[in-house]
């Protein structure tokens, strides 16, 4: 088991921040610089380098690095990947334009789908068939595989996914595709269907394998670089990747499914929140994570945030579920949006203001980082009223100039609407945070949830500016800034586990109900994830969760339910029956009469016992002098007030005050309107409770 004075980093890279927990004994030390684009292990290793040198560590004092990355992300959304290519069933290259029946909005008749990665002239078709029991029909044509590869190398491409019809049944053609095409291109990398997303459904597992074959070669070649860097500095400790899931993985599993890594930022935050909600109790979470590129808000209950098989990259539309690419994998269930301090403000032809999703990032950054960014920004608005301040940014190497973000907003927004700069300001800042409770609303909508009942919890670098303004929007009462809250995702990821997820297809009526298939696919199915958890924590107690997936037969659609990791009997049949009709009901209301039940896939989670970070006195004192007030611009007033300014640090001293005011974080700025009260409760976390003033809420 890992102690919590032991040496480790954790390394989160968004899109505008690269941020840094360094634990060691005494706490943890937080970093945070800009994310160096194009290269973003550069920002890695000068932050590595400089947390050893100014703590005085050794580099063979480092246990182990924990990293998360949107690169994978931002390539998808960007479509910057590979050129990649699709080989498949003869008659089937179209499916990732097809799709499938579904329609996220029926009545648009202009509705706008995604792309597929993979466009039309490099997906081809090749004569083999598989039959949906895993009979060979049609033997793959060698001779044409052979032509094939001469085309490939023709166009340039780079990386393949191999989805072949029935693949997750037999996996036999792919596998002897893989090996052909290997010793024809040895440098082209090669994604299978079978390996990446073995379940059933054409759509969701071609695009699944297209996409992890798009971003491969991109991430291969970045974790390959990292590696030699981190090793350059004398560094010998093991180096994990976040997935999506809240797990860890060592970098052979990261290179060989990237798909797995989309969320893993947003991911860790979420891991962090559900920790925090453990530690104090609360059962019903609104978890808000707001950096410098993009917002995400996520459903916490129990201390353990909600999670899916499924996932949608690079929607269409922001809120719409059904506008993306799918994506079969295991997700903690979350929404993102690009709302974060980096997003651009605009006004359009009709004089209407925009903020996002379009970020400055790092670089050239908003109109205050001075970097030859000219844009205006949320950053720059919160700059101009008052929540941040240029001695926040102390330590990340950016020069702050408020002249420029005045400049910016004014020129670009004020102007063109007819309004003072600071109303401009406060203009931004309304459409941002109406934007993310939008987002949050959209989210609870679609799973069934009441967030008036709920606590938020907020962080990352921008999220406590705006978190009070978010949640009246929610009508939620009470909000947590937790410690570290600046940094959350990179703590979240030395919080966690080493997991793995795999899942299978199977079909079986339960009137068939084979106790011995059962036991055979979870047992094979159970070695594969385990060897994954082993490699990543060797020492570590493995415990597994299991399910299965079941539907009335004839419904495309299933429901996933656990049962108990164990050895299944025979007589179990009536067990899986009376468990899906008892979630059926919960669901659909009431069950359905005369329709047989099959299960149709199984999954496992193997996850390590025992070896992550403890929740509570985490973070190393500040020792920051603070002015003792501070102007901050007041909206009911329509003027600058001047208001308190505390630490956190001194607020840990028993303090508490009525907004507004200020609380100076490390990394962030916790901003008290007017009506809210904030006081230092358990663990040293910040809780911020609105008042229900008279004639309103």
């Amino acid at each position: 088991m890992m102690s919590d004075t032991a040496v480790r980093i954790g390394i989160d890279v968004g899109g505008t921040f690269t941020d840094f927990a360094l634990t060691m004994p005494g706490g943890i030390k937080s970093l945070k610089l800009p994310t160096t684009g194009d290269n973003p292990e550069k920002a890695i290793l000068d932050g590595v380098g400089r947390l050893l040198a100014e703590n005085s560590i050794a580099p063979d004092q480092v246990e182990s690095i924990v990293h998360g990355t949107t690169l994978a992300t931002n390539a998808i959304i960007a479509r910057a990947g590979a050129r990649t290519a699709l080989l498949t069933t003869a008659g089937f290259r179209d499916v990732l334009a097809l799709g499938d029946e579904s329609r996220f909005d029926q009545y648009d008749v202009n509705i706008v789908k995604p792309e597929p990665l993979v466009p039309r002239w490099w997906r081809f078709g090749i004569e083999e068939r598989m039959s949906a029991r895993g009979d060979v029909l049609l033997p793959l044509n060698e001779e044409a595989l052979e032509q094939i590869a001469v085309q490939f190398v023709g166009e340039k491409i780079e990386s393949v996914a191999v989805c072949f019809l029935h693949a997750h049944v037999n996996a036999a053609h792919e596998n002897w595709a893989r090996e052909r095409l290997k010793k024809l291109l040895p440098s082209l990398s090669i994604c299978l269907s079978s390996e990446v997303s073995p379940e059933i459904g054409e759509y969701a597992r071609f695009s699944t394998t297209a996409a992890n074959a798009y971003v491969q070669p991109i991430m291969a070649a970045y974790l390959n670089r990292l590696e030699t860097g981190v090793r350059a500095l004398g560094l010998t400790a093991p180096i994990f990747m976040f997935l999506s899931n809240g797990g860890l993985c060592k970098l052979d599993t990261a290179i060989a499914f990237p798909i797995r890594l989309v969320e893993s930022g947003p991911a860790g935050g979420a891991v962090f929140a559900g920790d925090i909600a453990r530690d104090l109790g609360e059962e019903e979470i609104l978890a808000f994570d707001m950096g410098g590129t993009t917002a995400k808000v996520c459903l916490i209950d129990q201390g353990v945030p909600r999670r899916s098989d499924s996932f949608e990259m690079a929607r269409e539309h922001m809120h719409r579920q059904g506008s993306g690419l799918p994506a079969r994998i295991p997700v903690i269930d979350l929404v993102e949006i690009g709302s974060g301090g980096g997003s651009i403000a605009h006004i359009d032809s009709m004089s209407r203001l925009h903020v996002g999703p379009e970020s400055a990032g790092a670089t050239p950054g908003p109109a205050c980082y001075a970097r030859g960014g000219g844009q205006a920004t949320v950053t720059d608005a919160d700059l101009l009223l008052g929540r941040l301040a240029p001695e926040d940014f102390l330590g990340s190497g950016i020069a702050i100039s408020k002249e420029q973000a005045r400049r910016a907003i004014g020129e670009q927004i004020g102007d063109k609407l007819g309004l003072e700069d600071v109303a401009g300001a406060m203009a931004i800042s309304e459409i941002v945070e109406e934007q993310m409770a939008a987002a949050a609303r959209e989210h609870a909508r679609e799973k069934g949830v009441d967030l008036r009942q709920r606590t938020m919890i907020a962080f990352g670098g921008s999220a406590p500016l705006h978190a009070a303004n978010v949640a009246a929007k929610l009508n939620i009462e009470k909000i947590i800034i937790p410690e570290a809250a600046g940094i959350g995702s990179a703590v979240g990821f030395l919080q966690s586990h080493a997991v793995f997820e795999i899942s299978r297809s199977i079909k079986m009526p339960l009137a068939e109900f084979d106790a011995a298939l059962f036991n055979r696919e979870f047992a094979q199915i159970s070695a594969e994830a385990r060897s994954v958890v082993t490699a990543a924590a060797p020492d570590a107690e493995i415990e597994e969760s299991r399910s299965v997936s079941m539907r009335y037969r004839g419904q495309g659609h299933s429901l996933t339910i656990a049962i108990d990791a164990r050895a299944i009997k025979p007589e179990d049949g009536a067990l899986f029956l009376d468990l899906f009709l008892k979630n059926y009901t919960a669901v659909y209301t009431r069950p359905l009469e005369g329709i047989a039940v099959e299960c149709v896939g199984l999954g496992l989670r193997a996850s390590s016992v025992g070896d992550a970070l403890p929740a509570k006195n985490i973070l190393a004192a500040d020792t920051r002098e603070l002015p003792v007030k501070a102007a901050l611009f007041d909206l009911n007033a329509g003027k600058f007030v001047e208001v308190p300014m505390l630490s956190r640090q001194r607020m840990a001293g028993g303090q508490s005050f009525a907004g507004p005011g200020l609380i100076k974080d490390d990394g962030t700025t916790i901003c008290v309107p007017e009506n809210y009260t904030a006081h230092c409760g358990k663990g040293g976390h910040i809780i911020m409770t609105r008042q229900t003033v008279a004639g309103g809420g």
